[in-house]
């Protein structure tokens, strides 16, 4: 019999969803009253505009790559979507991630349309889109390890980062091999995309430093920037972890000796590029994906 998605209906789904509302506005609460806006709405202002365009384009090639990862996990369970029609999809689930709170989200939306329309059940569906997520966080591990060397003055953090970053890429093969095989052919090519889109994300961070015309300190800022995408992750905020990157990241800035207005304008900016972006994912709600379109199934 084939899997079926939980319903989502029902006080607990509701409360969840509270629950990260509350933690999303008590987060920004905390970011505002600690900081000066003023100073903040300056930097913004004075930022280059040019250096946040290159960031956008940067920023939405890197989505082009990972759509073409989340492609390669449904390949392996025998889904064929056409790169065009994958691409539509993915953007359409950058749109619900970022502005439907509620159950349906885009990762939720894509699990259950393909599953429906290439008759795979929901738990492969729902495995490929998670392992999509690992496969970013690992290479997001290995560069936040990095740079904790040039950051960290305890060798003891760097060591334990350095060494959780490597060993969790045999571990994570291991576990796919073991519990999802059907996935293994897929991990080496995912992973080396996964490379490039958190690269692209790096290089993303760096663009909008220049255009906040800072050039000192970039490395901490970087890093503390990644440690607050990692802590962005955990599902428990709306709005692609609005809220808890800003409060991570001045509290990191603080502890590091750095800006603090610098450092949530750089989250600031990072959160206006990903809103640009994924705002192009509308059109493909009123308009199918796969309108008109054969799907296939191996």
């Amino acid at each position: 019999m084939e899997d079926k998605p939980k319903s989502s209906g029902g006080i607990i789904p509701k409360l969840k969803v509270l629950l990260k509302i509350a933690v999303t506005i008590g987060c920004l609460w905390y970011v505002f009253t600690k900081l000066n806006f003023r100073e903040i709405w300056l930097a913004i202002k004075s930022a280059n505009w040019l250096w946040l365009s290159a960031t956008l384009l940067i920023y939405t090639a890197s989505k082009f790559i990972a759509s073409r990862r989340l492609n390669i996990y449904f390949q392996n369970i025998g889904i064929k979507v056409p790169e065009w029609q994958n691409i539509k999809l993915y953007w359409l689930g950058m749109f619900y991630n970022l502005f439907l709170p509620g159950a349906i989200t885009g990762d939720a939306y894509k699990v259950v349309l393909l599953s429906k329309k290439y008759s795979v059940s929901y738990k492969k569906t729902a495995t490929a889109v998670l392992l999509d997520r690992f496969s970013g966080l690992l290479s997001l591990g290995l560069i936040v390890s990095i740079y904790s060397f040039f950051v960290l003055d305890d060798k003891i953090y760097v060591f334990i980062l350095v060494t959780g970053a490597i060993l969790a890429i045999p571990l994570l093969w291991f576990l796919i091999k073991k519990f999802f095989p059907d996935f293994v052919a897929g991990f080496w090519p995912t992973f080396l995309l996964g490379a490039l889109v958190q690269l692209a994300m790096l290089l993303c961070i760096y663009t909008i430093l220049f255009a906040l015309h800072i050039d000192k300190n970039t490395t901490s800022y970087v890093f503390i920037f990644l440690i607050a995408i990692v802590a962005s992750v955990l599902p428990i905020s709306v709005g692609g972890g609005l809220g808890v990157r800003e409060f991570v990241i001045i509290n990191g800035a603080k502890y590091a000796g750095l800006d603090q207005h610098t450092a949530l304008v750089l989250s600031l900016l990072f959160y206006f590029i990903t809103v640009v972006c994924s705002l192009a994912g509308m059109i493909f709600v009123f308009r199918d994906p796969f309108k008109n379109k054969v799907v296939s199934i191996t």
